[in-house]
């Protein structure tokens, strides 16, 4: 068995204990919210105490702690994240409405972030020194510091409200029409994708500057191979190596700073639905979003390793 399998194996056995320490705490989150579901499950009418009392006993509200926890784990593995408290349906049915909206959102999102820090941090390191890569470095630097909804705000008030480009709010499936899909997706998109552009960018950058200083390619220069040879060939296979183990937190923003984007564009993702839960103090739909967000989280963690392990020869060579 090489060091890859070997050490793929082991980040796949430690999500295991990870994503039960993660169902752990937002169990015990949400248990100890003032939040209660009895009541939310009436809706603010006027219920008994009996009613209160009998609707906790058939939910198994009034179990010790450990056996809840054992029974939603039970539950979970078999699928069920349980039903709506206050809509009477089931979570996955509202998860698998919800969420494909967001991935397409969190994966039109990475697919900018990707081709514009490739693009600008290629460009700066290439142009170390001089006046393109001192512009981009700031532009960089404003971009992680502006957060996504600020930068939502822009895009909406100056191609949205001013310049009548794109809508404002709303979502339009690609099944319906592609090009709707596009627009309507667009601003949530570049908001979403901006912050973390300016983050990969930035390290693309210096990892793109640490290898152009390398022996090799001044060794490769003075063989008389084309620029253009020695910087797509070599340089910068080697030099997103480094940002791939970046790319999985980033990941994981785009994940989280979707439910920020959905609400203020009116997109009926898993954002949108979780903040809609939390008013509603529907802690079973609660649970199912941020458990779901999570897991895909660690997931896209899991899949960023398996890509750092297949693009590190060291790694590959090694038996």
């Amino acid at each position: 068995m090489t060091v890859v399998v070997r050490m793929l194996a082991g980040r796949i056995l430690a999500l295991i204990p990870l994503l039960l320490g993660v169902i752990l705490f937002v169990f015990i989150v949400m248990r100890f919210s003032p939040v209660d579901p009895a009541m939310a499950a009436f809706n603010g009418a006027n219920a008994t105490a009996d009613q209160l009392q009998q609707f906790r006993e058939q939910n198994g509200l009034l179990d010790p702690l450990p056996l809840q926890y054992v029974h939603f784990v039970w539950h979970l593995l078999q699928g069920d994240f349980g039903t709506s408290v206050v809509t009477k349906e089931p979570v996955g049915q509202t998860i698998a409405t919800a969420l494909p909206l967001t991935l397409q959102l969190t994966l039109l999102g990475l697919a900018l972030a990707l081709v514009v820090s490739v693009v600008l941090g290629v460009t700066s390191a290439l142009f170390r020194g001089r006046w393109p890569d001192h512009l981009i470095r700031f532009v960089t630097l404003a971009g992680v510091a502006a957060p996504a909804f600020w930068i939502a705000l822009l895009l909406v008030q100056w191609l949205a409200v001013g310049k009548g480009l794109f809508p404002t709010s709303g979502y339009v499936s690609p099944a319906d029409s592609f090009p709707g899909w596009l627009n309507s997706l667009t601003l949530p998109a570049i908001a979403l994708s901006a912050p973390v552009a300016a983050q990969l960018t930035r390290v693309i950058r210096t990892s793109m500057v640490e290898e152009l200083d390398k022996d090799y390619v001044r060794t490769a220069r003075g063989g008389g191979l084309p620029p253009v040879v020695v910087v797509g060939r070599n340089v910068l296979r080697n030099a997103l190596v480094n940002p791939l183990t970046v790319l999985g937190l980033r990941v994981g923003y785009l994940l989280g700073g979707a439910v920020v984007i959905e609400t203020m564009f009116a997109l009926p993702g898993m954002g949108q639905n979780m903040i809609q839960a939390v008013q509603d103090g529907d802690t079973a739909k609660v649970q199912g979003f941020v458990i779901t967000i999570a897991a895909g989280f660690v997931l896209v963690n899991l899949i960023v390793d398996v890509l750092y392990l297949v693009a590190n020869p060291r790694l590959r060579s090694r038996s």
